[in-house]
């Protein structure tokens, strides 16, 4: 009889481990090619290395969600995280500088092509 609960709290504990375990993983996005190209640029680029995988931020801003919506920087203004202030965040890393943030972003050799396509993928993660 003991023998037997032995068992079940050992299968209950495997049970919730692996439960907890496929939880935890991190659920596959579903981007457009171009979105797709884009993870990919920043992740073999380096971006993914402050920003994450995923874009979700480790120790930069996280991407998520920030298509569209205000952002405030270095100084107190507001700026609207369009086309324009992405392009200009990934190209001049210096000139908005996300309020709270410490860590600069580096510059980097990014081309026109490969930050539009970071871009679509910034887009498809709001």
């Amino acid at each position: 009889m003991y023998a037997m609960k032995i068992r079940h709290v050992v299968a209950l504990v495997v049970f919730a481990v692996v439960g907890l375990t496929a939880c935890g993983q991190e659920p596959d996005l579903v981007l457009s090619p171009a979105a797709q190209e884009g993870r990919q640029i920043a992740n073999s680029s380096g971006c993914a290395s402050c920003h994450g995988k995923n874009g979700q931020g480790v120790t930069a801003p996280s991407w998520e969600g920030i298509y569209l919506q205000p952002r405030e920087v270095d100084g107190g203004a507001t700026i609207i995280a369009d086309d324009d202030y992405l392009y200009r965040s990934i190209t001049e890393p210096q000139a908005n500088i996300v309020n709270d943030w410490t860590i600069r972003m580096p510059s980097n050799s990014l081309t026109d092509d490969e930050v539009a396509s970071i871009i679509s993928y910034i887009k498809e993660l709001s």
